[in-house]
């Protein structure tokens, strides 16, 4: 989980200095398109068959395993689905390509520049197919913690090539060759960290078994991203159809800190998988149980905190960062925050699916949450703008806020009455303080930097604290510290 979240705050922190660049030089239109492309060649990613992402829960499903072979012709077998599902991924990318300028509504002069950026990217996301290899057996076999660094390294110095090219008037293509050079040097560093850390790492000869169970996981984990996809990124690509680039613009930047809330969230979670994946594949429902309930309290506690925090500051921030002219609002602010919590929740139960090797389930229930979501997107964005898609997305998606936990009981079994009942404390806790912020909220007012971090530290911490005294019974504070002192250096407690 460290070694995500550094990760992860090197890539924001290059993202905090290179948007406001990024925006200032090619404008609010074609920083739209730039995140409208990004999207589409998102779309992409589901036509590699998704190898990768079967390889990384088949090793963490059997952690315990001592047979090395069969976790090397598990690797072999994901070699060869990416390889078969090539020729699938260069042809949606060439779709992709050529639809880019009517989707992003490009003007005649910036067509083929839009077309060349789309293509480099796809070319980068062909590049991943290198680090996602090696990347999944570290991260199955529960050593993600050793590519510490690495990737902060890299994203540092993406971001100064990102700033040099945009100084050289390279624009969007330049921002999207940036893409392939990074992804081709962070595939071939990633593939000397794990035959450093991992012993039995290699490519076997794959057996007929073991490429039919790969494939079958593969398969609905592909068509899981697909639909996944369509519910988070379909938004963007709705929002500048149906109106213009420049509200994309503003969409993304006022939603930017309830991404960054999310994946955090996102990072922190998934780093955990593996784990819980162990104690699922010995059997034990019970533990699993345990460590589900009280994934759902961290997350709950951790999102409310930093929900509150943003309906607060903000405002603030956009004004200090990108301009006050890029806040959309009171109200989308508010639904970028309820959309973000929706998605953490979601996102943690669908780990838990997938922990189990039952994809299958969870790519049907979003599958029918994605064409709810679309069809209210398309109906409410034309007249209610961001707010429309904000409403349609939510409500779109509350299917899969009700089968996932269903879905999970089915497979762990149900929690006790009292863990139950300690949960719907700590959501109401949540609500109560997510209320009171988005009312204060709309009197914060602007300030400079250095307040606005210190707002924002008191702000968090005593949201915080506030969830964790009024959310958490006393069972419920003993178990969050006892595993906070677990994830921290011995050396820090006396």
């Amino acid at each position: 989980m460290v070694a995500a979240l550094l990760d992860y705050v090197a890539r924001v922190g290059v993202a905090l200095v290179v948007t406001p660049l990024i925006v200032s030089t090619l404008g609010r239109s074609m920083y739209g398109v730039w995140e409208m492309l990004s999207r589409l060649v998102g779309y992409v990613t589901a036509a590699d068959g998704r190898p990768t992402q079967g390889l990384r829960l088949i090793i963490a499903h059997h952690q315990s395993s001592s047979d090395r072979v069969q976790k090397r012709r598990f690797v072999g077998a994901a070699a060869v689905i990416w390889v078969v599902f090539l020729p699938l991924l260069i042809g949606a990318g060439v779709a992709v390509v050529a639809l880019a300028p009517t989707i992003t509504k490009a003007s005649a002069d910036t067509v083929a520049v839009v077309q060349l950026a789309a293509a480099l990217l796809v070319l980068a996301l062909i590049f991943q197919g290198l680090t996602s290899l090696p990347e999944a057996v570290l991260r199955g076999s529960n050593l993600g913690y050793r590519r510490m660094g690495l990737q902060a390294s890299l994203a540092v110095v993406g971001g100064v090539l990102m700033a040099l090219v945009l100084s050289w008037g390279w624009g969007l293509a330049g921002l999207a060759g940036v893409q392939v050079v990074v992804g081709f040097i962070t595939g071939v560093t990633f593939w000397w960290v794990v035959r450093k850390y991992v012993p039995w790492f290699g490519l076997a000869k794959p057996d007929r078994p073991a490429v039919k169970t790969l494939f079958g996981i593969s398969a609905w984990v592909a068509v899981g991203d697909g639909v996944a996809k369509l519910l988070l990124a379909s938004d963007v690509i709705i929002l500048g159809f149906l109106t213009s680039p420049e509200l994309v613009a503003v969409y993304v930047l006022t939603a930017y800190p309830a991404r960054i809330a999310v994946s955090l969230h996102g990072l922190t979670v998934q780093a955990a998988i593996p784990g819980l994946a162990g104690v699922m594949g010995s059997g034990d429902n019970a533990r699993a149980r345990i460590l589900r309930s009280e994934m759902l309290v961290m997350t709950a506690l951790l999102v409310a905190a930093g929900g509150a925090t943003i309906l607060l500051w903000n405002r603030p921030f956009l004004s200090l960062w990108v301009g006050g002219e890029n806040f959309a609002g009171f109200w989308p602010n508010v639904l970028v925050v309820v959309l973000a919590l929706q998605t953490a929740f979601i996102r943690s139960d669908a780990y838990v699916i997938d922990s189990a090797l039952r994809p299958r389930t969870r790519v049907m229930v979003s599958a029918g949450a994605a064409v709810l979501a679309i069809g209210l997107m398309v109906a409410l964005t034309p007249s209610l703008g961001i707010v429309g898609t904000c409403l349609g997305l939510f409500i779109g998606r509350g299917v899969q806020s009700v089968a996932y936990p269903l879905a999970v009981r089915s497979l762990l079994g149900r929690t006790r009455s009292e863990e139950d009942k300690g949960l719907y404390r700590t959501l109401l806790a949540g609500i109560v303080l997510l209320l009171a912020a988005a009312m204060a909220g709309r009197d914060t007012p602007d300030v400079g930097w250095l307040a606005w971090v210190g707002g924002v530290t008191v702000t968090g911490g005593a949201a915080l604290a506030f969830m964790v005294v009024a959310g958490l019974p006393r069972r419920g504070r003993i178990s969050v510290l006892h595993r906070v002192r677990n994830m921290l250096p011995r050396s820090l407690w006396p």
